[in-house]
């Protein structure tokens, strides 16, 4: 079936009898056609609409010829980091160079530049002149404007200056693509190309910009952060589709980014349909002598049901790429790409996801949001459920029954995360969702996140406080119980948030202590583009309220925030006796019951019987 894939290099193009590309689509993944990678919708969609597309996989950054094996295209680049941005995928958050690649050929790491999409973009550049490149994908979404890096600890600009390219695609780029493409092929340059939803451009004056919001300067941001999480509460307020405003962020008087409001998201028919596309649902051949690409087994045997998330986390930049409003596939389109599935050689009868960012979304928080937009200053789940939420898991339970009931499937998982207070807040299915997620859609553990237990914490973060999540505990637990089943939760702990000073952490620590549970991974709170804990990192404020938040940057107090959580493990000790000390909570160093670490031998410490009860200094 290799003829399925579209073409790599100069002779798969010759061979369909074409002479040029319409567009050349550069990527810093290997090159997989499954629509869970963006690189596969893009291309696929393209195609789809008549156009000849080639794929330029993890070109070599020093060789002008890899990005140069179809010629000059008759239209233009499309040039995208990968499905995840490439300093994620080269840096630990301790800024440790990361060992492996899932996205690259035997997982082999090294395949791929820092700030790939940047790159990629200059090398162009450099061999062509004025053919058109425009960036798509999470790495330029998230940094179509100025925006902090972690890596260089600095504001850097907009993505667009920095690459030398032409536009940026933001977001779900399937309706700015298409427009894209349909314009330069009726003749239009790339410089008129200032008027389509979900883009951003560089402009030399505004003369024809009449309705946009004006964000503070390029210069402003690097003279006070400060300006930084204002510029940010205003971007975050306009990424609404339906009142989303124009933007423009000045870096002199003849240079600036105009970003246009975000493309409106897809119908369910159109949804539908990009998962309809032709996918090869595999690697490219190319790859089998290295063992093929990591990254495909985790979604070979999954559906993506939705996209889109009204949770809003303050540490998740999807709101901010995928937007708030739900979009939802149908029924018929997820059974018929399941039957896909258990058509596959290799399927084993285990269906491992069917979600999104949040599997137990379904539909828009509520009918407002499609009439008029997501509320700019209000959330749907925090600090409690909106009234106007529709907390509703009825149609999902029918998907699931519809999806385990197949001829072939023996087990549907849902493993995507379960947004546990949505389901809390379902009056009417709630329930039955609970009983039938344990009876039918887990193996032993559910992985679940609730981050923290400190409602300080939780209140920066933006979720729920940890009553809800007690509360959750206990209904799966006791569903369990009816059951006759033992399972358990595996919640996802984060440490080191904005807001977590060490009391918050030895607060963690005893809850973990209570429970029971010796967590093998723990996460510290990792900064990157477009997320509201990012901007409070950079500046120390909360972005929508300017409140001072305590952030914790230095890395030993990072270390010792970790260790309270992985408390038992032996390496942690004196970690975790430290901690304590800074903390005032020497009693819980000692022998007793509570204490999660005991004394080192002659250290004077308290020990016997009243050793773990608190005591202060």
């Amino acid at each position: 079936m290799e003829h399925g894939f579209l073409p790599v290099n100069r002779r798969d193009m010759l061979d369909r009898g074409w002479d040029r590309v319409d567009f050349a689509y550069v990527s810093g993944d290997a090159y997989v056609d499954h629509p869970s990678f963006g690189m596969a919708i893009i291309t696929r969609l393209l195609e789809a609409k008549g156009y000849k597309v080639g794929v330029i996989a993890q070109p070599d950054w020093n060789d002008e010829r890899s990005i140069a094996v179809f010629g000059e295209p008759r239209l233009g680049f499309l040039v995208s980091a990968g499905n995840m941005d490439s300093m994620v995928n080269h840096y630990t958050v301790a800024k440790k160079r990361r060992k492996s690649d899932a996205y690259s050929p035997g997982g082999a790491a090294g395949r791929r530049p820092n700030r790939a999409a940047t790159v990629y973009a200059n090398l162009i550049r450099r061999t062509y002149k004025k053919t058109p490149i425009i960036l798509g994908g999470i790495e330029a979404s998230l940094r179509r404007l100025a925006h902090y890096d972690y890596w260089s600890d600095k504001i850097r600009r907009s993505i667009l200056l920095d690459s030398g390219a032409d536009l940026v695609s933001y977001g779900m780029g399937e309706h700015s693509i298409v427009e894209i493409a349909d314009a330069l092929d009726s003749g239009l340059s790339i410089q008129d190309l200032t008027f389509i939803d979900g883009t951003a451009y560089k402009a030399a004056s505004l003369e024809h910009v009449y309705d946009a919001e004006v964000l503070p300067s390029f210069d402003e941001l690097k003279a006070d952060r400060l300006n930084y999480a204002k510029s940010f509460a205003v971007q975050y307020a306009n990424s609404d589709p339906l009142t989303g405003k124009r933007l423009v962020e000045p870096y002199s008087d003849r240079e600036f980014v105009v970003q246009n409001p975000p493309a409106a998201p897809l119908s369910q028919e159109e949804l539908d349909a990009v998962y309809a596309l032709p996918y090869m649902r595999a690697c490219h051949p190319m790859y089998e002598r290295e063992g093929g690409v990591p990254a495909i087994a985790e979604v070979k045997f999954s559906l993506t049901s939705n996209r889109g998330c009204f949770g809003e986390c303050s540490f998740c930049a999807l709101t901010f790429h995928q937007g708030r409003i739900v979009q939802a596939r149908s029924h018929e389109s997820l059974l018929r790409e399941a039957r896909l599935i258990v058509d596959d050689p290799g399927f084993k009868g285990y269906l491992h996801d069917v979600g999104g960012p949040t599997a137990n979304f379904r539909a828009p928080a509520c009918e407002k949001q499609l009439k008029r937009g997501a509320c700019p200053n209000k959330r749907c789940l925090f600090p409690e459920p909106c009234r106007q939420l529709d907390a509703d898991h009825g149609d999902y339970l029918e998907l699931l029954r519809a999806l385990r009931g197949l001829p072939g499937v023996k087990k549907v998982f849902v493993r995507s995360g379960v947004r546990f207070d949505f389901v809390l807040a379902d009056r009417v299915h709630g329930d039955a969702f609970i009983r039938e997620l344990c009876e039918h859609h887990v193996s032993g553990q559910l992985r679940v996140a609730p981050e923290h237990v400190s409602d300080a914490v939780l209140s920066v973060m933006g979720k729920p406080e940890n009553r809800v999540y007690q509360r959750f505990a206990r209904a799966f637990e006791q569903a369990n119980e009816e059951l006759g089943k033992k399972q358990y939760l595996v919640p996802y702990l984060m440490s080191s948030h904005p807001g977590s000073t060490l009391d918050e952490a030895v607060e963690l620590a005893e809850y973990c202590r209570d429970l029971g549970f010796n967590p093998e991974q723990v996460q510290d709170f990792y900064p990157t583009p477009g997320s509201m804990s990012t901007v409070m990192y950079a500046t120390g404020v909360d972005p929508r309220t300017l409140q001072p938040i305590y952030v914790p940057k230095n890395p030993h107090e990072k270390a010792l925030q970790r260790a309270l959580i992985q408390y038992r493990d032996p390496r942690n000790r004196d970690l975790v006796r430290e901690a304590l000390r800074k903390a005032g909570r020497m009693d819980l160093i000692g022998y007793g019951p509570k204490c999660l670490v005991r004394p080192k031998k002659d250290a004077g410490v308290r020990t016997g019987k009243g050793a773990g009860s608190r005591h202060r200094k």
